[in-house]
């Protein structure tokens, strides 16, 4: 099995939205942190996503959340093939 076998499995994609979205939230809180030196989600807000900038804001989380996910979940799922293989033999 490789690349097309993956990709076509409808747990692959499941993992890729999970992944994606557990990695848009973790990466959010800790640029925050980092940003703000605690939770100011409404600084955050103002300085991200109010006003026009909203639409860039989601179609940038969402394209890097899909990006992760897709990397991520095609790593777990390709070891785990492996992972398989070998036992076989």
């Amino acid at each position: 099995m490789g690349f097309k076998s993956i990709v076509s499995q409808r747990k692959y994609w499941k993992s890729v939205v999970v992944l994606g979205l557990i990695f848009a939230i973790l990466y959010n809180l800790i640029s925050i942190l980092f940003e703000y030196g605690g939770f100011a989600f409404e600084n955050y807000y103002n300085d991200h996503i109010a006003g026009d900038k909203l639409l860039r804001y989601i179609l940038a989380q969402l394209g890097a959340a899909l990006f992760y996910g897709v990397i991520v979940a095609y790593g777990q799922f390709r070891s785990k093939e492996k992972r398989e293989e070998n036992s076989d033999n």
